[in-house]
């Protein structure tokens, strides 16, 4: 039997964890907080909780909100400025994965130095971080308890992956009350993203009985509750089975890493700024099409978590079922469909092809990929 590693933060999940910011920070040693969210979240109600914790615990706390979706080098690097300038000694990040991705690499700058994109690809990091503690506040990234940062290198216009250890959080903070101030959009392509880091963690050449267990349960999670969370802000059992799918996808992820899909998401969103979600939404149902000769027997199991009827069937049917099932779930909750929706042309898949099959991701895809196939799936989903 070989040798596996699963590695993950302390886990803090439930309804009005999000009070616990404060408390996490002070057992971790912080004597000043740097927190890092964006404008969004710096405006809903709950966002007091967050700096009221941290207050109760007679912590100082600086506040950045410099972030944009698909965040850049150059916020990573202001932000770790004005960390160093204010001597913060812990750091904090709030909201989905753009926040929490910036808040990834200000740790890696305070105490690495140098440039963001010094550190793309695996294990450039050298120093210890600070104590980092990620608050997640959509059911999508998984970047709050994952060894993955996610920056645009502004130059190049390209997505940069980075993946250490080091990366993985201290402490995950899950509360699913944040969700109920998501969009019923914002719903969907997120909770379609969670599909997707759990299905590309199934199939990865990685994965393994450890990440298998987890993103399984994400998907079958996904099958179940992203319905009902689309349809209502209100719908509280669909809420905590969203964000716990969401944490499930994310471990399994973090140690399985993904595929096809966000190496092209990647590729897409460093060019062109589209919201990730959104472009991994349409990617989805085309890279299982190209993957699923690859490993059709998890393609199978991924037909019953879906509760789809798969007696008497091979594998190579089954695995039919199982895209068809996420093209159907896609269109119900009224996910965009076409890339071409989002202004990409044909005269883009050439340029997307050669950045995806550079990215990281892209080596742990179950079936071999060339810039040819990349080109071609930008096609079919133009």
């Amino acid at each position: 039997m070989k040798v596996n590693k699963f590695v993950m933060p302390e886990l803090i999940f439930g309804s009005g964890s999000i009070s616990q910011v404060g408390e996490s920070c002070a057992r971790l040693g912080a004597r000043k907080v740097f927190i890092v969210t964006d404008p969004g979240v710096m405006a809903a109600d709950w966002f007091e909780k967050v700096i009221g914790s941290c207050s109760e615990a007679k912590l100082p706390y600086v506040i950045f909100s410099e972030v944009t979706t698909n965040p850049k080098d150059y916020e990573v690097e202001k932000g770790a400025q004005k960390y160093l300038e204010e001597e913060c000694d812990a750091i904090v990040g709030v909201g989905g994965g753009s926040a929490i991705d910036v808040a990834k690499g200000v740790a890696v700058l305070a105490t690495n130095g140098g440039e963001i994109r010094d550190y793309e690809g695996v294990d450039k990091i050298t120093f210890p971080l600070p104590p980092q503690v990620m608050v997640a506040t959509t059911a999508g990234s998984g970047s709050e308890v994952s060894q993955f940062s996610i920056i645009i290198d502004s130059e190049k216009k390209k997505k940069m992956t980075i993946i250490s250890k080091s990366l993985v959080p201290d402490i995950a903070i899950i509360d699913p009350e944040t969700l109920t101030t998501k969009s019923p959009h914002l719903t969907a392509t997120t909770g379609l993203d969670v599909l997707a880091h759990g299905i590309e963690s199934f199939v990865s050449i990685a994965a393994t009985p450890l990440t298998d267990v987890q993103a399984k349960s994400a998907i079958a999670l996904v099958a179940e509750y992203l319905r009902p969370s689309v349809a209502s802000r209100m719908n509280k059992e669909a809420k905590a089975k969203m964000a716990m799918a969401s944490v499930q996808a994310g471990l399994a992820f973090s140690n399985a890493i993904l595929g096809a899909v966000h190496a092209m998401s990647h590729a897409i969103g460093g060019r062109f700024q589209l919201p990730h979600g959104e472009v991994n939404a349409i990617l989805l149902p085309y890279v299982m099409e190209f993957n699923y000769i690859a490993t059709p027997k998890k393609f199978m199991q991924m037909a019953e978590l879906f509760g789809e009827s798969i007696d008497g069937m091979s594998p190579g049917r089954a695995g039919r079922k199982a895209i068809d099932y996420v093209k159907e779930l896609s269109l119900e909750i009224g996910a965009p469909q076409r890339l071409s929706e989002m202004g990409l042309t044909e005269e883009d898949a050439a340029i997307i092809g050669q950045v995806a099959v550079e990215d990281a991701c892209m080596i742990t895809n179950p079936r071999d990929i060339t810039v040819a196939d990349v080109e071609r799936l930008i096609k079919l989903a133009l």
